[in-house]
């Protein structure tokens, strides 16, 4: 249960003074839904401006706040701007300018004869002074004088600074008091503020200290709730899984295995074999051969008398897992079945018993594989494909589906940099598959000018000419009026207009069969080119398809052009990968995209984009979510996640865990961020 102290924080924002059901709407596409959310809600940045007794005073370019006089108001024909005519007490002119439905209110502002202070940053359009949209506008001295600096937060349509800031202040008022959960020594160390002080300066102003301290505290709270899932882990009673091997001796693959793959399948061999339940992580990076490594793990569960699951995110990847596993697990006995949201009647109920008997080994699926009404014989072993895109509580949902809780293997094609690892896989023991199975050819990655995007489409003619497939990927499914972002839709009729019947398109807002329809038309040979987004990021294999065309490659994070260039280069034929890019690229994009063309090491790339982006999104992480941190910035997490780590590792082996009276405090900063799933396991609930 959540402490009593905390429960100021998790009401709901409609307490706040102002917020109803209008306001409450732009408040939750920010995520700010309860007070707590508001408090933490920080400025991206703030405006220093300063107070000129007259606009000889100012530079143009600077946020100033000066006292003008109203003269005149002069309207544009048409569109045009609204300009309200001033001047200050020197005599000095100016214009503070208006468009659109802000006019209306500059007249009731702004009326011809008054003084007012004005807070805005001076431009000079032509000859004359101006104010575009001035920021304030005030009757009084003392009003403005307080917008020296002012916090500029995030926002969504339907909010403004001033709205946003006034419901800020109210939440901070709600602060309780809270005990110290950092360890004095490394606090007075780091002569950081106490936990109130700390956010209430952050919303103050740029106080360095105040951010690295409530980043500390969530990435502490990361770090102990991990450590507590890891103690959890191993004081579970676990099925000891020792396979004979007879099932493994019957695999015929078409490969020897890499030294990276024979190492970590002894490791997860080593794991199960123990009493308490595996929790290790497989990193592989694109094409190292995770699949071969987990379907070993299963076998020695099957063999040891035992049922193994494997969990995908997308009902794509799970339909793509089952039929390279089944076309694996030919001639060895062993029965898999494929079980999924849309899977009903007789079916279903065929696969649910066959689970419950014991007849089905290896059930692959999404999260459906979990549901309540799904039980099992024996689940001894989970495999989860895409770790990133289950949270630890969905791990620990697993553990309610085995007789005892089963061993969880969690595998990612997602390069990590080896700095995050700790963040996000704490709790988890850690095998790389840092080598390519022998054979495998480089793919050869050109940057092409989007100019060149005729040349491309021929280029696609003459490749399907040789019997070969392509993919084109777009970074947005349809087009918007506001941006030039390449649409699927449009780039699929265009093509189609090229290539008919040879062309297929895969989106995540399509139909499931829809999907399903184009996937298998691609995968059997009877569409040469797939058009899609990046729902074919992960576990698409389709080994005649050689040729990969990115469009806008600039617009996707490193990760994932990492990933999409892996959909290419699965078979024997030479693969090319081509990043059509605009024709404006930042300093930044250009790096990337020369990176990619320089290696194909997913490891290297994770490293060296990690240094790029400093601060920046990691490899796209801030769109999909694989960063489990809200406060905390890239620079924090490398500089203080060991801090953090020691501080955690401290407050269970010295300090007495969540029973000692610092514990109290660590409990209590559990449940501020969220992470009370440590507690509950602590508890055993």
């Amino acid at each position: 249960m959540r402490p009593e102290a905390l429960n100021s924080l998790f009401v709901e924002v409609d307490v706040l003074d102002g917020v109803g059901p209008k306001l409450r709407r732009p408040l939750e596409k920010l995520g700010l839904t309860r007070i707590k959310d508001v408090a933490y809600h920080l400025p991206d940045r703030f405006v220093e401006r300063r107070a000129v007794a007259n606009l000889d005073e100012a530079g143009v370019g600077e946020n100033i706040i000066v006292s003008l006089t109203v003269r005149e108001h002069r309207a544009s024909g048409g569109r045009g701007p609204f300009r309200v005519i001033t001047e200050d007490v020197l005599g000095n002119h100016c214009a503070l300018t208006y468009f659109g439905r802000a006019s209306y209110t500059a007249k009731k502002q702004l009326p011809v004869g008054e003084r007012r202070w004005v807070a805005g940053r001076l431009d000079q359009y032509g000859q004359s002074l101006q104010i575009v949209h001035p920021e304030h506008v005030s009757e009084s001295t003392s009003a403005p004088l307080g917008q020296l600096r002012e916090a500029v937060y995030p926002l969504s349509e339907g909010l403004t600074q001033g709205r946003i800031t006034g419901l800020v202040q109210q939440a901070l008022k709600a602060l309780p008091e809270l005990p110290e959960w950092i360890e004095p020594g490394l606090l007075d160390r780091m002569q950081w503020p106490d936990w109130q002080e700390a956010l209430r300066e952050a919303h103050r102003g740029p106080h360095a200290a105040a951010r690295d301290r409530l980043a500390y505290d969530e990435l502490l709270a990361n770090a102990l709730a991990l450590m507590l899932v890891r103690q959890s882990n191993r004081s579970q009673r676990g099925a000891p899984l020792a396979g004979d091997g007879s099932l493994r001796a019957k695999l015929r693959l078409p490969f020897a295995l890499t030294g990276a793959q024979k190492r970590s399948i002894a490791e997860i061999e080593g794991d199960l074999a123990q009493p308490s339940p595996m929790l290790r992580l497989l990193q592989g990076d694109v094409g190292a051969g995770k699949t071969v490594v987990a379907l070993s793990a299963m076998l020695i569960a099957v063999e040891a008398g035992a049922q193994a699951a494997l969990l995908a995110p997308t009902e794509i990847l799970a339909r793509q897992h089952f039929e390279t596993l089944r076309k694996m697990l030919e001639g060895t006995g062993v029965e898999i079945a494929l079980l999924t949201g849309r899977d009903k009647g007789r079916a279903r109920e065929s696969i649910l018993m066959g689970l419950l008997d014991g007849s089905i080994d290896i059930v692959v699926g999404t999260h459906a594989i979990f549901q309540d009404a799904v039980e099992y014989r024996n689940l001894a072993l989970v495999v989860i494909d895409e770790q990133h895109r289950f949270g630890v509580g969905q791990r620990l949902m697993l553990a309610r589906k085995g007789r005892r809780t089963p061993h969880t293997l969690a595998m990612t094609a997602t390069p990590i940099p080896r700095t995050l690892t700790l963040a996000q896989y704490g709790e988890m023991d850690v095998s790389r598959l840092d080598e390519l199975p022998p054979g495998r050819q480089a793919i050869d990655t050109r940057v092409v000018s989007v100019e060149r995007i005729a040349d491309v489409v021929g280029a696609l003619a003459r490749h399907f000419e040789t019997g070969q497939q392509a993919y084109w990927v777009c970074p947005m499914v349809r087009d918007s009026e506001t941006d030039d972002i390449a649409a699927a839709e449009a780039r699929f009729a265009t093509l189609k207009e090229r290539f008919g019947e040879d062309v297929v398109l895969v989106h995540g807002q399509l139909r499931p069969e829809a999907k399903d329809a184009a996937m298998e038309l691609f995968a059997a040979g009877k569409a040469r080119l797939l058009v899609a987004t990046t729902v074919i990021e992960v576990g698409v294999d389709v080994p005649n398809a050689t040729l990969m065309v990115i469009e806008q490659a600039e617009r996707f994070g490193l990760a994932q052009l990492h990933q999409l260039r892996g959909r290419v280069g699965r078979g024997s034929e030479k693969s090319t990968c081509l990043l059509l890019r605009g024709n404006t690229l930042s300093e930044t994009a250009r790096q990337r995209l020369a990176l990619m063309r320089e290696t194909q090491d997913g490891f290297r790339l994770a490293e060296e984009d990690l240094e790029l982006r400093g601060g920046g999104e990691l490899l796209g992480t801030r769109q999909s979510g694989d960063t489990p941190f809200r406060i905390a910035s890239l620079e924090q997490i490398q500089k203080l996640l060991p801090l953090a780590h020691d501080d955690a590792r401290l407050l269970m082996d010295r300090d007495g865990g969540l029973s000692g009276t610092r514990g109290e405090a660590a409990r209590q900063l559990l449940y501020l961020f969220e992470r009370d799933w440590g507690v509950q396991l602590l508890r055993g609930g």
